[in-house]
C-alpha cells in the first residue's frame, strides 16, 4: 500500500499523531514563504517528485481555515503538542483511541501459536510477528477522536479474547488497556510524547506493553520504535516508524531485535524489516524478514548470523485482504471493532461505540459529529472544575495507579494495573436474574464521573 491520498488523509495510533496530522497535509504554496521553507521539495516516496505541486493544492480544508491553524501552529515549533490542538471533526475517523488500541489484537493467533510452541525462539519469532503485524493499520492517518477521561472500549467474540481499555488520564493523555483469552494475557500503559517539526511530527511510545503467556508465565516486553508523520503542510501525509523495535523474554532473557528501514529517496527501503532473535548470550538464532505491510518471514541461522545449510525462509505472518476503496483505510477487522457485533451484552455506557460524535460522522453527517465533539469536550471541562472545586481525585474503574515508574528510552510511564473488578461485572452481568437485553444503540454515552452538572 503506497502513501495516503490526502483527500484520504487525517490521523494515527499514538493520540497526537494524528493531532496534527491534517492541518496542514493540503495547505498550498501561498505559505510556502514561513519559516524558511522557501523552494521546499516535497518527495513523494512512491518515488518522482512531479505530484508535489498538485498534491500541495488539494485537500478537505477551506483556504483560509488552513491558513488560522498554520498561524496558530508556527508557535508550537519544536514542542510536545500532545494535548495543546483542538482540531475539526472533518480530519477524524469514526473511531476513538481506545479503538484503535485494540486493532493491535487483529492477529492474536500468533500469541496462541507463541504459547502452544515450545522453542523459546520461535516463541519470540511469533510474538514479535505479531507486534508488527498492526503497523499496516497505524499508518492510516485519519485521527482518532481523543478518549474522554473515563471512557472505556470492550470488544469481546474474537479469538476466544476479551479485550477493555479505559481513559485513565486526560492531562497527559493516557490509556490503560488488558485483554486475555485461554493463551495469554496482554497488559499496557500508553501515553505518548511528540515534537512538532513544521512539515513532520515525530512520536515517541512512552508505553509498557506486557505479554504473559499461560502454559508456563513467560513474560515479554515490547519496545516499538519511534513514529514520524511526514508531509503535514507541503505534499502527500505519509507515516514511517524507522528504527529498532525490541521485544525480550523476561523470563529466560532472549530477545528479537528488529530495524525498520526508513524511506529513502523515491521510496527506497518503505515498509522493510530486518533482525534476528537472539539467545540471553546475544547469539544469533533466527534471522527475520519482511515488510510491515505485507509479510514476516524467519530462517534460523548460525552465530554469524548466516542462514543454516538445509534451511528455508518461513512465512510467520502475513496481512489479511483488506477493503477495497474503503473511505478510511480500515481492514475488515477495524470495521469488526466499531460494530456492536463485537460489543458484550449489557455493554458499558462509557464505550467508545455510544459516543454521539463517532456515531454521526460514521453516518457522514459531519455538522452534528462537530457538534457533538464540542458538547462533549465542554461537559468534560466542566465535571474536571466540578471535581477540582470539591477537591476530588478521577479514579479509574477498572485499572489501579501502581505507583511503578517505568523507564522507557523517551522517557518515564506511570503505569496502571487491571485490578480484576471486569471480570467480577461481566460475572454479575451474565448471573443476573434479569436477562433482558440493553438496546446499545440507544443507550446514552456516559463516562461521567460526577452527574447533574448544571445543578452544582
Amino acid at each position: 500500500m503506497e502513501p495516503n491520498d490526502p483527500k484520504q488523509s487525517g490521523g494515527f495510533f499514538a493520540s497526537i499523531a494524528s493531532s496534527i496530522s491534517n492541518f496542514g497535509s493540503a495547505m498550498t504554496k501561498s505559505v510556502n514563504g514561513l519559516l524558511g521553507y522557501e523552494g521546499l521539495e516535497v518527495v513523494n516516496p512512491e518515488g518522482g517528485t512531479e505530484d508535489a505541486e498538485e498534491e500541495a493544492r488539494r485537500g478537505r480544508w477551506k483556504q483560509e481555515d488552513r491558513d488560522g491553524y498554520w498561524k496558530m501552529m508556527q508557535k508550537y515549533i519544536g514542542s510536545d503538542v500532545t494535548s495543546m490542538v483542538t482540531l475539526p471533526v472533518l480530519i477524524f475517523e469514526p473511531m476513538s483511541m481506545l479503538q484503535k488500541m485494540a486493532e493491535i489484537m487483529e492477529y492474536s493467533y500468533l500469541l496462541d501459536l507463541a504459547d502452544e510452541c515450545e522453542d523459546p525462539y520461535m516463541r519470540l519469532v511469533y510474538t514479535t510477528s505479531w507486534a508488527i503485524s498492526v503497523y499496516y493499520a497505524y499508518q492510516r492517518t485519519w485521527k482518532p477522536f481523543n478518549p474522554i477521561l473515563g471512557e472505556t472500549y470492550e470488544m469481546v467474540n474474537h479469538g476466544g479474547i476479551t479485550f477493555l481499555a479505559e481513559q485513565v488520564s486526560h492531562h497527559p493523555p493516557m490509556s490503560a488497556g488488558h485483554a486475555e483469552n485461554e493463551h495469554f494475557i496482554y497488559d499496557i500503559s500508553s501515553k505518548v510524547k511528540t515534537k512538532f517539526l513544521g512539515n513532520s511530527i515525530d512520536v515517541y511510545p512512552l508505553g509498557r506493553t506486557r505479554v504473559t503467556l499461560k502454559r508456563d508465565g513467560a513474560v515479554f516486553d515490547l519496545v516499538p520504535p519511534p513514529t514520524k508523520v511526514n508531509n503535514l503542510i507541503f505534499g502527500r501525509t505519509w507515516v514511517d516508524s524507522p528504527g529498532e523495535m525490541i521485544m525480550t523474554n523476561l523470563t529466560t532473557g532472549d530477545k528479537a531485535v528488529l530495524y525498520f528501514q526508513p524511506c529513502g529517496w523515491f521510496g527506497a527501503g518503505r515498509y522493510e524489516i530486518d533482525g534476528y532473535v537472539y539467545n540471553s548470550a546475544e547469539e544469533p538464532k533466527i534471522l527475520l524478514t519482511g515488510k510491515w505491510n505485507e509479510s514476516m518471514s524467519y530462517q534460523p541461522c548460525d552465530s554469524e548470523g548466516e542462514p543454516l545449510p538445509g534451511t528455508e525462509l518461513k512465512e510467520s505472518w502475513r496481512l489479511a485482504d483488506a477493503p477495497k476503496n474503503d473511505k478510511f483505510q480500515y481492514t475488515h477487522f477495524a470495521h469488526k471493532i466499531n460494530s456492536f457485533d463485537t460489543a458484550p451484552k449489557k455493554l458499558l455506557a462509557s464505550d467508545s461505540r455510544l459516543r454521539p460524535d463517532r456515531y454521526a460522522l460514521e453516518q457522514g453527517d459531519l455538522s452534528k459529529a462537530g457538534f457533538e465533539k464540542s458538547s462533549l469536550e465542554e461537559r468534560q471541562r466542566a465535571e474536571k472544575k466540578n471535581r477540582e472545586e470539591k477537591g476530588h481525585k478521577f479514579i479509574p474503574k477498572w485499572f489501579d495507579f501502581t505507583n511503578e515508574v517505568a523507564a522507557t528510552p523517551w522517557g518515564e510511564l506511570e503505569v496502571y494495573r487491571y485490578n480484576g473488578k471486569y471480570d467480577e461485572h461481566r460475572a454479575a452481568v451474565g448471573s443476573s436474574s434479569s436477562r433482558e437485553e440493553i438496546d446499545v444503540k440507544s443507550t446514552e454515552f456516559n463516562p461521567w464521573q460526577y452527574e447533574n452538572l448544571a445543578a452544582n
